[in-house]
């Protein structure tokens, strides 16, 4: 039994069902299969940034860096010696409710939200042990945001709650030391950035944990093998959770669970390692920002394109709302992901569960994106945009005799036609199909490539 056990854990593999903290075991663990299936989710940055609401999520350390927008706002709008800390006390979360923000991400079609708990500025929006007077409870809505969240999304929906955690805090005394030090000691580590993520962790019991900001130091600062061991194996949710790879640098596209790689991700192509694409709705911003244009946020079609796209080369998206300081989604992101919801409650078997098909995109009509059913039994065409004259032309499709073809939202099959390597579908009169626009699905049964 030994030589046999011995490529094992050369490998890196588990011993007795449990993680090691090296990367070989952590990387060895798949991520969930809900995950795989979810396909959209919707991101929440939301913190003291979201006072000022102007510039971005990053207006602390822009202003400390002497930028003048920055610079030239408070001088212009705050007395002098006025900090950043004050701004906590305006952060009221007044008209915040739960149970409407579950409402609205339900009916957006989220199968998964990841929330701010702390962002770098340090701000803990639960009361946090290891953040003294700098959390929502002791200063600002003098209340936890995130346990009620989380309860209305799992009491009221479908969806997988999640958290997000900066892992820095830019202007902490004790981080700053160890960056002095250049990273040899690790008491910020140790005493607040992991014992805060477990505390998380056990407190809200999130199904993803989305970490950022370890890029200034090395995984073995943050002792980030031995944290995920601890998840896998030890947690609440072990069974259930879902990682991205911030976990210090050069792990970003190459450890911890599923990749984000960088904000806005979006590859070339079809990607066989399960990646997501974290995006703003808010072209400028991860916060609310005040000062934004109408032409600063995606459109709707501009969501679902992108959405197709993602899924078609085996990604989720992760799409940001920047809530007020009021806590209120902003009415335009509202209507931004009712959209998606509206078109995904036509189209989502189109994209729910799906896996990458051996075409991404179409060789001859490049508005086309592929998906298919998990099982295999059908291929999704799905169009962004109707074709000229209602005649769909497929280059990357081969159908045996008996294959059918089907658009989600219509009664009934369509005409196909086969012809020089190309499958041409006559679409419906556009009146007939219950469509809330901007993409439609085909469901191709009989595919014979």
């Amino acid at each position: 039994m030994l030589p046999a056990l011995l490529p094992l854990l050369l490998a890196g593999a588990t011993v007795a069902g449990r993680y090691e903290a090296t990367w070989d075991s952590i990387d060895s663990r798949p991520t969930p299969e809900w995950f795989h299936d979810a396909k959209f989710g919707v991101f929440v940055h939301w913190g003291v940034y979201s006072v000022p609401a102007v510039g971005n999520e990053w207006f602390w350390s822009f202003w400390r860096q002497n930028e003048e927008k920055y610079v030239n706002f408070m001088k212009n709008n705050y007395p002098p010696n006025f900090t950043y800390q004050e701004f906590a006390k305006q952060f009221r979360t007044e008209l915040y409710e739960p149970n409407k923000w579950a409402d609205i991400f339900s009916s957006a079609g989220a199968k998964y939200l990841v929330v701010t708990t702390k962002h770098h500025d340090g701000y803990a929006l639960y009361p946090s042990n290891y953040s003294f007077s700098w959390n929502a409870k002791d200063v600002g809505p003098g209340k936890d945001l995130i346990g009620p969240l989380a309860k209305a999304i799992r009491n009221n929906t479908d969806i997988r709650f999640g958290i997000y955690h900066s892992m820095l805090e830019w202007f902490n005394p004790l981080y700053e030391k160890d960056k002095g030090n250049a990273w040899t000691t690790q008491t910020f580590a140790k005493q607040k950035a992991i014992p805060e993520l477990k505390e998380i962790v056990e407190l809200f019991r999130p199904e993803v944990v989305w970490s950022d900001g370890e890029w200034e130091s090395p995984p073995s600062y943050w002792g980030s093998t031995e944290f995920l061991a601890w998840l896998f194996n030890d947690s609440p949710v072990k069974d259930s959770v879902a990682v991205n790879d911030r976990w210090g640098s050069g792990t970003k596209c190459a450890h911890g669970g599923f990749y984000d790689c960088s904000d806005h991700y979006v590859p070339g192509g079809l990607q066989t390692h399960k990646w997501e694409s974290a995006t703003t709705l808010d072209s400028a911003s991860w916060g609310y920002r005040r000062e934004a244009a109408l032409a600063d946020y995606r459109t709707g079609a501009e969501c679902i394109e992108l959405l197709v796209k993602v899924v078609s080369m085996n990604g989720n998206l992760l799409l940001n709302v920047g809530p007020t300081k009021e806590g209120m989604i902003p009415v335009i992101m509202e209507e931004r992901l009712r959209q998606i919801g509206s078109w995904l409650k036509v189209n989502g078997e189109a994209i729910y569960s799906t896996r990458p098909w051996s075409h991404q995109n179409d060789a001859v009509s490049s508005n086309v994106w592929y998906t298919q059913d998990k099982n295999k039994t059908a291929v999704y065409a799905i169009f962004v945009g109707w074709p000229p004259g209602g005649k769909g032309v497929l280059g990357d499709v081969r159908l045996a005799e008996n294959a059918t073809v089907t658009m989600l939202g219509y009664q009934g099959q369509l005409k196909w036609s086969a012809a020089d390597s190309n499958v041409t579908v006559q679409f419906p009169d556009m009146s007939q199909v219950y469509q809330p626009g901007w993409a439609w699905a085909l469901r191709l049964t009989g595919v014979a490539n």
